[in-house]
């Protein structure tokens, strides 16, 4: 995501100079800071967020503001965003998260929270993280990462949700440990003091308390809809009239009072209005793009409307970028699609794709595309330039639009069956990649194989040797059935995004070696396939290849090809900045070293994986901490043995069975001050100075080889 659309998601509303202070509300916001949540649910239109900004106003807590948006859904960039919010705050805070959640293979999402929660823990002031418009975000892995935050939240952070709809969050147990504070919309919808105030205050109505009473009667405390009404009355000589005919629900008062806005609006303003409603967000040159009418400014009109109160939202301190209220938004859409037919609008979303690419923003210019109906951009957009969108963070859109088109049109794209499959893949739907990847080849048979057609039989291959990884297991099932199992293990975890258990299916323990499993040679040859015909600049899928490969060789016992890989490997990911995979096969390489009893060099690949990996929350660590446990632990067991002689081992067994020294003497036939002599000996070469440390010190060191550990 560029660095101008994440400054518009972090921008925290200022308060309108002449706003309707709710000292009720703001109050029991700032009594509930000493829980750990702030929820205020409501409808569209309820003054949700410019309830948190008064309050924020007049908070003493310094305050990281994140506005969502449906993009959001995708976990990864849920928490990317959500850490650049607090660096508004503390500038170097999940540098080492944000890391690993740009490599292609994220680890468990817990361990990356663990590691997030640990840096909060760390912040000496207590603060406030707003998440607003959470509603927009669809995805139970954002919602479980939220809880487990909520769950593990420390002291110092609270956090602080708006949103339409209530949050599929187990919001009871939050409630029974009194950690939440709860606003809804019979919390907060306009009393008729405060209706009164808006109305006339703030709106210049001067409307009698009867009629006051009435709207806010008949919009029940709405404010959109006290707003949307005063906006009519305005220059009406009728009030009277127009107050009454209000009747029904609020949504069938919000469509007469949009009707009577829009029609008093300059028709120039309601085109604009309407043709701009497509964009999430707006800039001047943007609507200017989608509008093409030089008769027009898009700036000096989103500056107009902001001035007349016209539900445009500045989104920085600059007022370059402006997104419509939500609601006023929803409703401008619906009569667009009323006023003109689908190819009209699906020239609006080619001219706003065509900007955001011009522009670098390519997953949006992707998702105007798709909108749009053109099939060929859209195809075009989503293979990307050197990575296809699905592994930029847009999986789930790529994956959406792919199902919804017909074979047909797959069919005359063949790269659009290749970016299913791998598409599939990551979304851990391992059972029906196969067909695409043959479809896709039967597609490609004819064509010429330039550098782009290369590269897609490069991209079938290398997915082809991550499917045949996975069925590297000892069991006898069939390979169906053993991505069966895979899948269904997947789709228990939290997230949307699979490749970290992909990585973590495939990664080898320290005892790999196989024979006679005629799988790694399809592994080998598949991977070998993907490299030799991948551009040299396709790097990140290159070095997942060059990864599966030294993984399989190392796996059958070919100790020579496996360093070549992981070494390709290495070089890649420190290119890429790409830590993961480095980290990953210096792993392989310490297994080697550790495998053909080369103690030193082992103990170096390991040390220097976890030096790399650092404190990011990464699993594989885990096997490298392991492994450099275990070299040091020979190492060291292997200089004791040859420094302690036997009968020196035979006091020491008698030691940890309990013995004194004067039964010692006893058992072996040897004087009291010998066996004394012996002690001392041993307490020195084990560095130690009681018997229970030296019996410890033993233990850990496998000094007795007929003694089994407790488990």
């Amino acid at each position: 995501m560029s660095d101008l659309i994440m400054a518009t998601k972090l921008y925290i509303p200022t308060p309108r100079p002449k706003a309707v202070l709710r000292p009720r509300l703001t109050e029991r916001l700032s009594k509930g800071l000493y829980r750990k949540f702030s929820l205020i649910s409501a409808p569209a239109g309820y003054g949700k967020t410019t309830l948190v900004c008064e309050w924020l106003a007049d908070c003493d807590r310094p305050a990281a503001w994140l506005s969502l948006e449906e993009g959001d859904s995708e976990l990864t960039r849920f928490l990317t965003c959500m850490i650049s919010s607090l660096q508004t705050l503390e500038e170097n805070i999940g540098e080492g998260v944000l890391a690993v959640l740009q490599t292609p293979q994220l680890p468990p999402i817990e361990s990356i929270l663990t590691a997030l929660l640990n840096e909060i823990a760390a912040i000496p002031t207590p603060f406030i993280l707003v998440l607003d418009d959470y509603h927009v975000v669809n995805s139970k892995s954002v919602d479980d990462a939220v809880f487990f935050l909520l769950d593990h939240l420390p002291a110092q952070m609270h956090l602080v949700m708006t949103t339409r709809e209530g949050p599929s969050i187990p919001l009871a147990r939050l409630r029974v440990r009194d950690q939440l504070t709860e606003l809804r919309a019979a919390d907060i919808r306009f009393t008729l003091s405060e209706s009164e105030d808006f109305l006339n205050r703030i709106m210049g109505l001067n409307l009698s308390l009867d009629k006051v009473s009435s709207l806010e009667s008949r919009t029940e405390g709405w404010v959109a809809g006290l707003h949307l009404a005063a906006l009519s009355i305005q220059g009406d000589h009728d009030a009277e009239r127009l107050i009454q005919t209000f009747a029904g629900s609020h949504h069938f008062v919000l469509d007469y009072l949009i009707e009577e806005v829009l029609q008093r609006l300059p028709e120039a303003v309601q085109t604009f209005l309407l043709r701009t409603s497509i964009l999430d967000r707006m800039c001047g040159s943007l609507c200017d793009d989608v509008m093409l009418d030089p008769a027009v400014s898009g700036k000096k009109t989103l500056m107009d409307l902001e001035r007349n109160n016209l539900f445009v939202v500045p989104l920085d301190n600059e007022r370059h970028w402006y997104r419509y209220h939500h609601l006023f938004a929803d409703l401008l859409r619906k009569r667009l699609q009323e006023s003109l037919d689908g190819s009209n609008i699906a020239e609006f979303h080619k001219r706003a794709s065509d900007w955001y690419e011009n522009n670098g923003l390519e997953v949006e210019a992707f998702r105007h595309a798709v909108e749009s109906h053109d099939i060929e951009r859209s195809a075009r957009l989503l293979e990307g330039k050197g990575m296809p969108l699905h592994l930029r963070g847009a999986a789930a859109i790529s994956l959406n639009w792919l199902e919804s088109l017909p074979a047909a049109e797959l069919d005359a794209r063949p790269a659009l069956w290749v970016m299913y499959g791998s598409a599939l893949l990551i979304a851990g739907k391992l059972t029906g990649i196969e067909h695409k990847l043959r479809v896709a080849e039967l597609a490609l048979a004819d064509a010429e194989q330039d550098a782009r057609v290369r590269d897609l039989i490069g991209l079938i291959a290398a997915t082809r040797a991550t499917l045949a990884s996975l069925v590297l297991t000892g069991n006898s099932d069939g390979a169906d059935r053993k991505l069966q199992v895979a899948e269904a293990a997947m789709k228990n975890t939290r997230t949307d995004d699979k490749t970290d258990d992909l990585v973590g299916l495939i990664a080898p323990t320290s005892d790999v070696w196989i024979s006679g499993n005629q799988g790694i040679d399809n592994v080998i040859v598949q991977s070998r396939r993907a490299l030799s015909y991948l551009r040299p600049d396709n790097i990140a899928i290159r070095t997942a290849a060059a990864w599966m490969l030294g993984v399989a060789c190392q796996r059958c016992g070919d100790h020579s090809t496996a360093r070549e890989a992981y070494n390709e490997v290495i070089s890649n990911s420190l290119m890429m900045g790409h830590q993961l995979m480095a980290v990953m096969a210096m792993i392989g390489l310490g297994q080697i070293e550790e495998a053909e009893n080369r103690a030193s060099s082992a103990l170096e690949y390991y040390q220097e994986a976890l030096r790399l990996g650092g404190d990011l929350p990464l699993p594989a660590l885990r096997e490298a901490q392991s492994g450099l446990e275990r070299v040091s632990k020979r190492g060291m067991k292997s200089n004791l043995i040859e420094s302690l002689s036997q009968r020196e081992v035979e006091v020491l067994e008698l030691i940890a069975k309990g013995l004194s020294n004067r039964e010692i003497g006893e058992k072996l036939f040897l004087a009291l001050d010998t066996v004394k002599g012996h002690n001392r000996r041993i307490f020195e070469k084990l560095q130690v100075q009681r018997r229970t440390e030296a019996i410890a010190r033993a233990g850990e060191l496998n000094l007795f080889p007929n003694t089994r550990k407790p488990h």
